[in-house]
């Protein structure tokens, strides 16, 4: 899962700067502090950490106030991949089955939403069938039928159309590829993918070529929303999204601000998972974030929509100081790393690539990235923690955060020797313009290498323009960047929603290519193809941790944290808490204000 990609604007220091004096001279506004940090109006530190806050504070109405410095890649549930998207598209979108809206790890859990049930498996596996709900509409009170369902799907394929989203169901259901979508369908209803059958309006069947075993977790994501065929406007679809949930868009200007209203088709009776508190939803657009801070510490906004750490370094040391009670240290369900290509030498040698592991100081790359608090616990493998068959931190294959947090420059050295790179190498990292914290652990990591002999230039690219940058291989050959900083967070909390797009040589692309590392191991790809069509879930756990295994073997990897979180919530806030069906970000979708 895609956080939020970047906009390419810088951090400039003299605005920082500026606004640390601002947020110093604002921080006693919005409520009183006790010394311990703790306050009389808001819930406490770590209070809605998967957990529940203020539940029985919440009311019916007032206006729920997001700000964020990112705008959605789009608000198309057909290509929204950022994380924050997924979760805001709940105000307005359902699915067959969604995450639970519980706290914690009782969130990524799937639940009926649209079905009356979660599926009826049969014939081992391949066969998925769902039953929908009564009472069920459109925002103009038409019911939403399987059909409907199924076009929402459908439009997956349509990916010359409507790229940039996630393609599992479309892989999983036609992995020859022989459905041309619906705008290329020659059947009349332009409903003709075999792989769905609607016998009527209320009843839908999956009919998977191959099972697997995280079918239902792949309809619980955005992406499988229905959308109505006379309502579909294609590529402007995410414009004006047409609502099956309990908001609908009143106005939205790109990169400025969104607002929600109340869908008065809406049945409560009809959803199990939407209390639907606020009269309206409005999320604002910053183009700086340290505005963004100030505005939020001052009480005008209630959360940042985009859930990436929430306030700047500056704004979150006057936050911890003297607002914590307003804050919450999640994990976030990210892993921060840098990634080696083999396409670039000497990356394509494993000892080359754990020389850097073992040349690194990876207690400076946690400070780089925040420190424990808020970068998170040191990363010593490439399994988040919410995915099962994670190891944690007992599973340090290289000693990252232990013996050699420091580095281990007569290890590095021997790895060096070992890829015929005795006097050392040179190479480059590639990292985002606009992610300070990037950038200082590129400077971390070039500190410690020079140590051990590896000279790093650093290039900083525009972040916004990843996907032909760092996700064209051709280009990252070209520029021959040895060494990619970047960060994943699981699609779906399992094995296959994290490091399916990351390891499997299926997956690497021409463009918006993610498995950075060019991966081709047929023991990794085999793995893969047990684990999907494996329905034990012990079994599916032990395949997932010897997959994060044989990927920390190869030394194509070097994580820097199991990332943390400092995110900042209002006082005006009920029914507070994270969870990790969105990487232990806040479930946005019920929200409430306090009575």
């Amino acid at each position: 899962m895609i956080t939020q990609r970047t906009t390419g604007r810088r951090k400039q220091a003299a605005a920082a700067a500026a606004v640390v004096a601002a947020l110093l001279s604002t921080a006693a506004c919005g409520s009183s502090s006790n010394n311990d940090g703790s306050k009389n109006d808001a819930a406490g530190f770590n209070a809605a950490n998967n957990k529940v806050a203020q539940a029985s504070l919440a009311k019916k109405g007032g206006t729920l106030k997001f700000a964020a410095t990112q705008d959605a890649d789009s608000w198309d549930t057909t290509r929204g991949y950022y994380g924050f998207m997924w979760n805001f598209s709940r105000y307005y979108s359902r699915t067959l089955v969604t995450g639970k809206a519980e706290p914690g790890a009782a969130g990524a859990e799937a639940t009926a939403d649209l079905a009356t049930s979660t599926a009826k498996i049969t014939d081992d596996g391949k066969t998925y069938t769902y039953t929908l709900r009564d009472g069920i509409t459109w925002e103009d009170g038409k019911p939403i039928t399987s059909k409907d369902v199924k076009y929402g799907i459908e439009r997956q394929w349509a990916q010359d159309v409507l790229s940039g989203g996630p393609v599992y169901l479309k892989d999983v259901l036609d992995p020859k590829g022989e459905y041309k979508g619906p705008y290329k369908d020659k059947s009349a209803d332009k409903l003709g993918l075999k792989a769905i059958k609607t016998p009527d309006d209320k009843t839908i069947i999956f009919k998977l070529p191959q099972a697997n075993s995280d079918f239902e977790d792949m309809l619980a994501m955005t992406s499988a929303a229905p959308v109505r065929q006379d309502k579909d406007t294609k590529s402007k679809y995410g414009l004006k999204p047409f609502s099956s949930g309990p908001y609908k868009f009143q106005s939205y200007t790109p990169n400025k601000s969104l607002t929600l209203v109340r869908n008065p088709e809406w049945k409560a009776s009809s959803d199990k998972n939407r209390k639907a508190y606020p009269d309206k939803i409005t999320l604002t657009f910053f183009t700086n974030a340290n505005d963004m801070d100030q505005r939020l510490i001052n009480g005008d906004y209630d959360l940042d929509a985009n859930q990436t750490g929430g306030l700047s370094p500056q704004g979150r040391t006057t936050a911890l100081k003297q607002h914590k009670a307003n804050l919450d240290n999640p994990v976030s369900g990210y892993i921060r790393y840098a990634v080696f290509p083999q396409s670039v030498k000497p990356f394509d040698n494993v000892h080359c690539r754990k020389a850097v592991i073992y040349g690194a100081d990876h207690e400076s790359l946690q400070t780089a990235r925040g420190g424990p608090v808020a970068g998170g616990d040191i990363g010593t493998n490439m399994l988040p923690p919410s995915v099962p068959g994670a190891e944690g931190q007992k599973y340090d294959p290289y000693e990252m955060a232990t013996t050699n947090k420091n580095g281990n420059v007569a290890k590095a050295k021997e790895e060096l020797k070992a890829c015929g790179k005795p006097n050392g190498f040179k190479t480059t990292i590639a990292v985002r313009n606009n992610k300070p914290v990037e950038v200082a652990t590129a400077e971390s990591l070039q500190a410690s290498l020079k140590k051990v002999g590896i000279t790093v230039e650093i290039d900083q690219f525009d972040g916004a323009q990843s996907a032909g940058i760092i996700g064209s291989p051709s280009n990252v050959k070209k520029k021959g960047y040895g060494i990619i900083i970047m960060g994943w967070g699981p699609d779906f909390p399992t094995v296959q929603g994290y490091g399916l797009p990351l390891w499997s040589s299926k997956y690497i692309l021409e463009s918006g290519n993610n498995n950075f590392a060019l991966i081709n191991d047929k023991k990794i790809d085999g793995l893969f193809d047990d684990y999907v069509k494996e329905l034990d879930d012990a079994k599916k756990t032990e395949i997932s941790t010897e997959i994060n295994h044989k990927v920390m073997e190869g030394g194509y990897y070097m994580p820097f944290v199991f990332e943390k979180f400092i995110t900042w919530r209002s006082n005006r806030l009920a029914n507070v808490y994270t969870t990790d069906n969105y990487g232990g970000t806040y479930d946005f979708v019920n929200l409430g204000l306090k009575k």
